[in-house]
């Protein structure tokens, strides 16, 4: 059955939201594998009921989230010389998004965006830098160096993040210090929310129980609601919003919300995810907490090397409910053009 182009633009955006349940410290427990899988990440949110002052450990781990790199100019073929696989490189590939001119002009090996309907405008190119075929003497190395260079030369502005483990060699700042590299650190924002509602929870419950406890879907959209700072208060005279809090509810006196905006790595999540858990360690008033999590809109994947497009809003995220006795509900979410997360 054909839909005629007006109702499809009157039909809703597919949304997918995933939902799983598990405990932080089970020896099967896959929350930092979930974490590494999702690499391209620009805003990281946690949500503290009932805490009014940052613990010291957690105001660190803040700080050492790191910088990253904004490279103006910057030719794709450069990230495919044997330079900078060989410096930076560990695993991995360069997937490229480009559309049907770009890809024809190329001419290297791809495949047709998912997306692209029944006229393919989208093209997909994966190169492995890391295949064992793909050494700087080979036909392979040479072709992709020379589409890219010569035949269709590719510039852009590139963020960069690297995870230096502490090993010797090169740094981002001066393997490029014959471009324009400008170091930057992540904007970090810290607000103490007072008298705020929020839903009562029981780990074991994703679905929620009627007048126990909320659903997994219910706490999603209200903490959408608080990190958007859209009043919960329901009033017949705000034009803006008619959102409350789920029942039930249990009112906090305050609740700490801290955002880190920029690009932040995997390996930087998972350590503020374990100071999380570290923070009931003590006896707590919060019987919960939230890191939220929101990947780049405009990423040529979401998990892994699942293609993600725009569509109209690009959204590609996942949520950490981490309850006090480390139990944990996880939630990811992407938008229409994407696949389901894992």
């Amino acid at each position: 059955m054909s839909v005629p182009p007006q109702r499809r633009l009157r039909q809703a955006p597919r949304h997918l939201l995933v939902c799983e349940k598990g405990h932080t410290r089970h020896p099967r427990s896959r929350h930092a594998a979930h974490v590494r899988d999702h690499a391209y990440n620009c805003r990281v949110s946690f949500l503290i009921p009932e805490c009014g002052i940052l613990p010291e450990v957690l105001k660190s781990t803040i700080a050492d989230v790191g910088e990253y790199y904004l490279v103006r100019n910057l030719s794709v073929h450069e990230l495919v010389t044997h330079e900078f696989t060989d410096a930076f490189v560990k695993k991995g590939k360069l997937i490229l998004s480009v559309d049907k001119d770009t890809y024809e002009e190329l001419g290297l090996q791809g495949r047709p965006s998912r997306y692209s309907g029944k006229k393919v405008m989208r093209y997909i190119i994966t190169i492995d830098l890391t295949d064992s075929s793909f050494h700087p003497d080979s036909k392979k190395h040479n072709r992709v160096l020379w589409a890219l260079k010569e035949k269709k030369p590719l510039e852009f502005d590139f963020l960069l993040a690297w995870y230096n483990t502490g090993a010797e060699g090169s740094t981002l700042m001066s393997y490029f210090s014959k471009n324009q590299i400008q170091a930057l650190k992540p904007k970090v924002t810290f607000s103490t929310l007072r008298d705020l509602q929020c839903p009562v929870l029981q780990s074991n419950e994703l679905q929620g129980k009627p007048e126990e406890s909320c659903s997994t879907e219910e706490l999603f959209e209200w903490l959408g609601a608080v990190l958007n700072q859209v009043s919960l208060d329901n009033k017949s005279s705000s034009f803006l919003s008619t959102y409350c809090c789920p029942q039930p509810n249990t009112m906090v006196e305050k609740a700490f919300l801290c955002t880190i905006t920029g690009f932040i790595i995997p390996e930087k999540i998972i350590q503020l995810l374990e100071q999380l858990c570290c923070y009931f360690g003590e006896p707590k008033l919060a019987y919960w907490l939230t890191l939220t999590v929101h990947g780049f809109a405009d990423s040529p994947v979401s998990w892994r090397e699942s293609e993600h497009g725009f569509h109209k809003g690009g959204e590609n995220l996942y949520n950490f409910v981490i309850f006090r006795n480390l139990d944990y509900w996880l939630q990811m979410a992407v938008g229409t053009n994407d696949d389901c997360p894992p």
